[in-house]
């Protein structure tokens, strides 16, 4: 029997005949299934709002609401909306499992019950909803992670966009030690900047000042010997 990931599978009998849910309950409960009884519809509805279930075997002929109005007011819930509900029918009711099929039930078992074909077609849609909850989880945990991946480039785009690199060829002044700007004019004086303003301007260098000992000599000749 497959199992949720968190709890075992919790199954709601919905039927007005006692004898009915003793036969159903005997037959699944040997399954290990967790099981629940409603003897009404309203009672049905009344549950479904404190409890989560796996399947609900619904009857079909119950005075009050029928079957068929409760597999309606069932569908209509956010809660019940993907739980399977198996019609339990006697042969002369089969042909209007039709109409239950049109209101979102998914299958249905005749009376008298037949051991092996109710709890195969109950562990069929068991499994079936586990299969389907389990892609909806994992849908929602690579949701998760994708939006997650999202922000983290936003963010690497955005620090890769405030990095600034120099590459290639630069032009330099053999003389004055100026650097030309990329596609300018090499004619044009205003296309020759310092070399301190364009690493200020084109990198995230940060430039302290401070003379180098040729300099020192050359401009404080009186200071060149002093240690």
């Amino acid at each position: 029997m497959f199992e949720s990931e968190s709890r075992p599978c919790n199954i709601l009998i919905v039927d007005d005949i006692a004898t009915n849910i003793q036969v159903l309950g005997n037959i699944l409960r040997n399954e290990g299934y967790v099981l629940s009884f409603a003897t009404s519809g309203l009672q049905a509805l009344e549950m479904v709002e404190n409890d989560l279930f796996d399947l609900i075997l619904l009857d079909v002929m119950m005075p009050g609401m029928d079957g068929f109005e409760v597999c309606k007011a069932l569908k209509a819930l956010p809660n019940v909306l993907d739980v399977p509900i198996i019609f339990l029918t006697a042969k002369t009711e089969a042909e209007g499992v039709i109409e239950g099929f049109k209101l979102g039930a998914v299958d249905y078992v005749m009376k008298p019950f037949n051991a092996e074909e109710l709890i195969a077609r109950v562990r069929t849609h068991v499994e079936l909803k586990a299969a389907r909850d389990m892609v909806e989880k994992r849908n929602v945990e690579l949701s998760r992670k994708n939006q997650e991946l999202e922000r983290l480039n936003r963010k690497l785009a955005l620090a890769l966009s405030e990095v600034r690199t120099l590459r290639g060829i630069l032009p330099i002044c053999s003389n004055c030690k100026k650097i030309r700007l990329k596609d300018s004019d090499p004619l044009k004086q205003e296309s020759w900047i310092l070399l301190e303003k364009y690493l200020t301007e084109h990198t995230e260098a940060q430039l302290t000042h401070g003379m180098c000992p040729q300099c020192i000599k050359k401009l404080y000749p009186e200071f060149s010997g002093v240690d």
